[in-house]
């Protein structure tokens, strides 16, 4: 780690950092040199011609990292995005044949179109075709998520730090065999599957990709599409990894991509936090963990890889999905066997009362059922 007194415009490190560097990159024979920081593409050349071997920043890092993830057509359209839309702006280091220019057109000639402007043309139009294509998956997944509404299965979101271990549980409750390794964004594409509840009743779980600190905003941009899943789930999980340093800094910076995707409302009412890795920690803080929990009915410690602690999750989240029930009274034709038996299956019915031709009844379901019983069954 170096500490900086100031930026330098130039090189973003000081004259006597970039020699001290500079020496140790020649003594270990390093190949490429990755600086934890945004680096100008100007810093970016300075640095390349100071220590003799590639320099990448944060930024493209984490593009080299989601380009070896993505296995899905959306994963590679998503991140192929985010990659143009940063070299964007990285052309006037990217190429070392600049002055070569097209000729121009018509009678009087003229010096043509650079190579450089042919570049910066072609990487447009391929970003608007992107656009284009990930506007269309994105519409896509708008009539999922409404075909969805009109089935009876509430939607649960995990989502958390990078490699906070999300996958893992994913697969621990769904018996589902997504990938989970202990990687950095191992997971780029949503993935849903049926949650069985200990009442009975069905969810969709919903697996989504990890945040990280500083994510650049055109990162966050290039996935929206997938991040929309979390804003239409009826109950969002924080999976936290408990047993990692910082793990307040990261569960601030996962509450503030949250809230930029406009869920400032549930980040302050209050997520289920899933405290992940609990088979990590010592004695000691594994008793100091499960004593915060205790005061806490929405905080729950796990091991997703044990399976300690699963089960008291689903009872939360059963619970969760349960707790803004509201009492309704209802009128079904009793000739609508399906309309009742979905009733029976995801309300509670309190009361009913049947004359000639309808059910008269009194139950408690949760706004989202009710939503969904009306979009499919009509009442009298």
């Amino acid at each position: 780690m170096v500490r900086l007194a100031a930026l330098r415009p130039a090189t973003l490190l000081g004259r006597g950092t970039v020699e001290r560097v500079g020496a140790l990159v020649a003594e270990r024979g390093v190949e490429v040199a990755v600086i934890d920081s945004a680096v100008s593409p100007v810093q970016q050349r300075n640095l390349e011609k100071a220590w003799k071997c590639k320099v990448i920043d944060r930024t493209g890092l984490i593009l080299e990292i989601f380009g070896a993830r993505a296995r899905t057509h959306e994963g590679r359209l998503q991140v192929e995005l985010a990659a143009l839309t940063y070299q964007q702006s990285r052309l006037v280091r990217s190429w070392t044949h600049l002055e070569r220019q097209r000729g121009g057109f018509g009678f009087l000639g003229g010096p043509g179109e650079s190579q450089l402007e042919i570049d910066r043309r072609l990487i447009r139009d391929r970003i608007a075709k992107l656009k284009d294509e990930l506007d269309g998956l994105r519409r896509t997944r708008a009539l999922h998520r409404e075909a969805r509404k009109r089935v009876p299965y509430p939607v649960v979101a995990l989502v958390g730090y990078t490699n906070a271990g999300k996958s893992t549980l994913f697969n621990r409750l769904t018996r589902a065999e997504v990938t989970a390794k202990d990687l950095l964004f191992a997971t780029l594409d949503p993935t849903m599957r049926r949650l069985k509840l200990p009442s009975g009743r069905q969810a969709i779980l919903s697996d989504t990709v990890g945040f990280i600190s500083d994510l650049p905003t055109h990162l966050v941009a290039a996935f929206r599409a997938t991040l929309e899943e979390v804003t239409e789930a009826d109950l969002i999980l924080h999976v936290r990894d408990v047993s990692h340093p910082d793990t307040e800094a990261q569960k601030a910076d996962v509450e503030a991509v949250l809230s930029d995707l406009g869920l400032g409302e549930e980040v302050e009412g209050g997520l289920v936090e899933v405290l992940n890795k609990i088979d990590l920690l010592d004695p000691e803080t594994r008793e100091q963990v499960r004593n915060m929990a205790a005061r806490n009915r929405d905080v729950v410690p796990i091991s997703a890889a044990t399976g300690e602690g699963c089960d008291a999750l689903l009872a939360v989240v059963d619970r969760r999905l349960d707790g803004e029930r509201q009492h309704v009274h209802l009128r079904v034709a009793l000739a609508d066997g399906a309309a009742l038996a979905w009733l029976y299956r995801h309300g509670e019915v309190l009361e009913r009362r049947d004359d000639d031709t309808t059910a008269h009844l009194s139950v408690r379901i949760s706004p989202a059922d009710l939503g969904r019983f009306r979009s499919r069954h009509a009442l009298h």
